[in-house]
């Protein structure tokens, strides 16, 4: 039986979005933790102290724990107790999982594999990936899955924009390949997590992460068909999502012109592709989701139908959800692309999160200057703060379509603008 101490040396694949922040919650919390990433600029700022992400306090997190002594970062692991990896696992032209990353970090760590460690998969991952892609490359360690090696998927749970918070707070689930090692896992995360540990067994637990997702998913496409429907029908969507909601067995979700990230627009596909003929709703409700940036558009066009020549537009907000740094599977940068591949339309974006992109302008009345349309497609709270009043002299017509119910309508007609509401 493999007994955990207090005090581990823990080696964390993979230093992104997730893997950093568990890697500082570990350093700050007593642990001895070697982060490895592939990517030099990723190491070399975090060795000083440094982060390239954005996530609201996770730099003096970083900074604290790097300065401790207790974290650092290097491209190649060695050897530890504790092994996790949280490496990304993206979707494929074809919807299928992209599973290189989980199986290259699985493969470096082989050789600094020694009796009594512990290897935790944080990857979200297809049902089957603990079983049927890790375990045969973890017995070329020559150990005993199970007695000498120990290994479980603990998927992570946490909302970007308060991922510390969450880490801390929310309840987690460990599957394990046997009871040591759900329980051994319990054990570690134990040394930070104040919600709820609950125990299965690892295809259970990758399932279960899915699954969290595509509920939201599949709720978001009703909401975003809502939408469509109610653009027909000639009422408006979101007063529809309010009343309804009133009903107290009722939560409809929200429409907006897409969903992103790496988990919502991702994980379902990790279902569909393992059954595609038992997995109807989610792969019909990632189609319709999936839709979106293209419904957006085609109303746009609508929109400005009656102006001749190229169409300068604007878009606001390009991350995949609000006061976040993150464009990953990002439905508004698919707009971007539908308006900069058609020769009909100058596009630019305004986003103070993103900090390079070649479309993007870094100044609201440059970026304005001469449109004809302002599309809202995230909601930051700094648009909130917008005074459309100054700029609407700087445009050649001030059209807005607001995607995410986010501005009051009167106030924008009053500002001297023709507003446009996604779903109304």
């Amino acid at each position: 039986m493999i007994v955990i101490s207090n005090k581990k040396k823990i080696c964390i694949i993979g230093l992104g979005y997730i893997g950093l922040p568990t890697a500082a919650m570990f350093a700050t919390h007593g642990h001895n933790i070697v982060g490895v990433d592939v990517k030099k600029e990723v190491v070399d700022s975090l060795n000083q102290g440094k982060i390239i992400i954005e996530e609201p306090y996770l730099d003096i997190m970083v900074q604290a724990a790097v300065t401790s002594g207790n974290l650092k970062a290097q491209l190649t692991p060695e050897e530890a107790d504790v092994f996790i990896i949280s490496v990304p696992t993206p979707i494929n032209a074809d919807k299928t999982a992209d599973m290189r990353f989980v199986r290259s970090a699985t493969e470096s760590i082989v050789p600094y594999l020694r009796e009594g460690n512990v290897v935790i998969l944080e990857s979200t991952s297809p049902p089957g990936t603990v079983e049927g892609l890790m375990l045969p490359i973890l017995k070329e360690s020559g150990l005993e899955i199970g007695t000498q090696l120990l290994v479980a998927h603990s998927p992570e749970r946490v909302l970007p924009g308060k991922i510390l918070v969450e880490l801390v707070e929310n309840n987690r689930i460990v599957g394990g390949i046997n009871t040591a090692s759900s329980e051994a896992v319990r054990d570690l995360y134990r040394t930070f997590v104040k919600g709820e540990i609950f125990l299965t067994d690892a295809t259970t637990a990758e399932m279960c992460k899915l699954m969290e997702n595509t509920f939201r998913d599949v709720n978001i496409a009703l909401a975003n068909e809502l939408a469509k429907l109610c653009e027909k029908f000639g009422i408006n969507a979101w007063d529809v999502i309010k009343y309804s909601n009133k009903h107290p067995r009722v939560n409809i979700h929200q429409p907006g012109p897409g969903v992103g990230g790496h988990c919502l627009a991702v994980d379902p596909w990790f279902i569909v592709e393992k059954e595609p003929e038992l997995a109807k709703i989610i792969k019909l409700s990632r189609t319709t989701n999936d839709s979106m940036p293209h419904h957006v558009f085609n109303r746009s066009k609508t929109i400005l139908s009656e102006i001749g020549g190229v169409k300068k537009v604007i878009i606001l907000g390009a991350t995949y959800k609000p006061n976040i740094d993150d464009i990953r599977e990002s439905p508004v940068m698919e707009l971007v692309e539908l308006f900069k591949q058609d020769p009909n339309f100058d596009v630019c974006i305004y986003d103070p999160h993103i900090a390079s992109h070649e479309l993007l302008c870094t100044d609201l009345e440059e970026a304005v200057s001469g449109g004809h349309l302002i599309i809202l497609g995230v909601n930051h709270d700094e648009f909130a703060k917008i005074n459309f009043s100054k700029l609407q002299p700087l445009m050649a017509q001030a059209n807005i379509f607001d995607t995410r119910n986010f501005y009051d309508r009167s106030a924008l007609i009053a500002a001297g603008f023709n507003s446009y509401l996604l779903g109304a």
